[in-house]
């Protein structure tokens, strides 16, 4: 799903410039991440025109410095640039909020515990149900808005709290329509009409499997609703063969496919992802040895959710060293939605997924830029690459380790969508 300013030529201009670095994000997941000092970045069209030091400025960028009032020009003296933040795992649609289940989870009481309750996916599920598709999109709007605050250009974005045809049809029509909007981030639409079995089908779980393959996806693909099919494979949701069933299903209309896999048991989700060429396996927990080694040597990319098993408290993190080392392919994503992960801070994450998870600062910033455009099948995101979309985060950091070690502190100045300012710190 292309947005209507990506598809056409565009007249603008941007220079950011005066960085104290500038970092790209590319590289195998084990590489250093290259940085350039007192650098600039020229954006036209939409799309990265050059990239360098200051002293090397293109005489036509730097005629964009002869009036210091001209608004193409952003001072970023003493800032550091990345390619724009992307968020490759979030479930943003949902109408109320779950701060109930979470002060339940501080008192002691576990995911699994009130989701056999009545409560987790199944409360958002009653509760999106109950609203229809101009409320949804009045209340998705400013959720997205907030990503760019935070220096996300990029937002996947679920649906899966609807769980019947008309539902889920609805929840991404919203998406839709959100994505129309290029002062917002952009946003990759993903089908996860397998979310939970509805508890109108709770004794006959393959009528529903049915229903998803039979109605849901065909409605989805016709209509362009979605880039990618999504399944929660894992002890309460979705068995692997069901999984594999509806994910060959999607693939046969043409979706890419993702997996929420080993979230709390290894499955063998992460395995299937890989066998399937799924852009992307997330969560991975509770992922085994054997997991591992198929991820590794596959192009699916392991999309870890460090706020998720904080906020759930689960006392265990994904094995993101052990993926590192294994070669796997890293995208590090907020997971954002009510009732596990109720963040879009994806700068946070970087820190998280150091200290909880092993990673380097650099495998955890590569993840939240290159590889979560990966995660995406957008190879022409997270790139500071001459010709790639011109999506830029900056940040009030004088070095790309301070996004890990001076955590948690609102650090972004600057946020650009395609040549297109999305969000910028007024005091600047």
């Amino acid at each position: 799903m292309t947005p209507p300013e990506e598809s056409a030529a565009r007249d603008d201009e941007m220079l950011v410039h005066g960085l104290a670095q500038l970092v790209d994000s590319r590289g195998d997941v084990s590489d250093p991440l290259a940085t350039v000092g007192d650098a600039y970045v020229w954006i036209r069209n939409g799309r990265f025109a050059a990239t360098g030091r200051m002293r090397d400025l293109p005489p036509e960028a730097a005629r964009l410095l002869d009036d210091p009032d001209d608004p193409r020009a952003f001072d970023a003296s003493g800032c550091i640039a990345l390619p724009g933040l992307v968020d490759s795992h979030t479930h943003a649609v949902f109408g109320a909020t779950r701060a109930h289940e979470f002060e339940r989870r501080l008192s002691g009481a576990t995911y699994g515990e009130i989701a056999a309750e009545g409560g987790g996916i199944l409360f958002s599920v009653r509760d999106l149900r109950s609203r229809d598709e101009d409320e949804l999109v009045a209340l998705t709007h400013p959720r997205i808005a907030e990503f760019a605050r935070f220096g996300v250009t990029t937002v996947e974005v679920k649906s899966g709290y609807g769980l019947t045809a008309a539902d889920e049809l609805k929840s991404l029509r919203a998406i839709r329509r959100l994505a129309e909007d290029p002062g917002l981030p952009r946003l990759v639409p993903t089908f996860l009409g397998a979310h939970a079995i509805p508890p109108e089908f709770a004794s006959d779980r393959a009528a529903y499997v049915r229903l998803v393959i039979d109605e849901m996806l065909p409605a989805v693909a016709t209509d362009g609703l979605a880039d990618f099919c999504d399944v929660f494979c894992d002890e309460g949701a979705f068995r692997l063969d069901e999984a594999e069933e509806i994910l060959t299903a999607a693939a046969r209309w043409g979706l890419g496919l993702k997996i929420h896999a080993e979230e709390f048991q290894p499955l063998g989700g992460a395995a299937l992802a890989a066998r399937l060429g799924a852009a992307s396996a997330d969560h991975l927990i509770a992922i085994d040895p054997a997991g591992i080694a198929a991820l590794a040597a596959s192009s699916t990319v392991a999309t870890l959710l460090p706020g998720t098993s904080l906020f759930l408290k689960l006392g265990r993190h994904a094995p993101g060293r052990a993926l590192a080392d294994a070669g796997a392919t890293l995208a590090v994503a907020t997971d954002f939605n009510p009732g596990s992960s109720m963040t879009q801070n994806l700068p946070l994450m970087v820190p998280l997924a150091c200290l909880n998870l092993g990673l380097t600062i650099a495998e955890a910033v590569r993840g939240v830029t290159h590889g979560g455009a990966l995660a995406l099948a957008r190879p022409d995101l997270g790139s500071l690459e001459p010709g790639s979309s011109g999506d830029l985060t900056v940040f009030d950091a004088g070095d790309v380790r301070d996004l890990a070690y001076h955590y948690g502190v609102p650090r972004v100045v600057l946020t650009v969508r395609a040549g297109r300012r999305i969000w910028h710190d007024a005091s600047r």
